[in-house]
């Protein structure tokens, strides 16, 4: 015994036709945002850090391959994010060649903290320590190397300017003796200043 199917109810109607709506944008969107990505010679994200590497940074950007570094981190961007630090492009910034190589040499004792295994089965960071030194000076040479350009998220000096992100967040949150302790690191940028953080207009 077959059952006619009951017409939609009216919400029912409008449901689907919305759903219906939203696929075809969503379609639409897709085929746009595929086509200037393929015409585009600008990148989708503006690149904040850079690298030039030198003879011994070369070597070490391969040694950081070889030896299976990217798979816990990036680099260049290439590799993955499931380090601690994960990301690497711009720590030459932040960390001396020194820092890197005696950070490689002994990851325990520099860290200040166990170095852990992701998963079982899986070798740890420490591993790296038992590499030759001439392949891990290498390695700190290369990740000495990869800068961050100001103003990116990896830099220890915030954009050039004014930022009513920074300077809202400083004069909400800061203590008043913070403001008048510590000068804005932004107007080393620009001579003839003498504000401090928290007091730009």
């Amino acid at each position: 015994m077959s059952t006619n199917p009951q017409p939609l109810k009216p919400g029912e109607k409008i449901l689907f036709t919305v759903a219906g709506v939203f696929v075809v944008f969503a379609i639409i969107a897709f085929i746009i945002m595929q086509f200037f990505i393929a015409t585009s010679d600008k990148p989708i994200f503006e690149q904040k850090t850079h690298a030039n590497l030198s003879a011994e940074g070369q070597k070490g950007s391969e040694y950081f391959r070889v030896e299976g570094c990217t798979t816990c981190h990036r680099a260049l961007r290439n590799g993955t994010n499931m380090g601690r630090t994960a990301d690497l492009d711009g720590i030459g910034s932040r960390r001396s060649m020194e820092w890197m190589y005696a950070f490689l040499t002994d990851p325990v004792t520099n860290y200040g903290s166990e170095t852990m295994d992701h998963r079982p089965g899986q070798r740890s960071a420490a591993y790296v320590a038992k590499l030759p030194k001439e392949k891990l000076h290498a390695i700190a040479v290369f990740l000495s190397e990869l800068k961050s350009d100001q103003g990116s998220s990896s830099a220890a000096v915030p954009p050039k300017g004014d930022s009513p992100f920074i300077d809202s967040m400083v004069k909400t949150w800061a203590p008043k003796e913070w403001k008048e302790k510590y000068p804005d690191i932004r107007d080393k940028q620009q001579p003839g200043s003498s504000a401090t953080a928290g007091e730009s207009k």
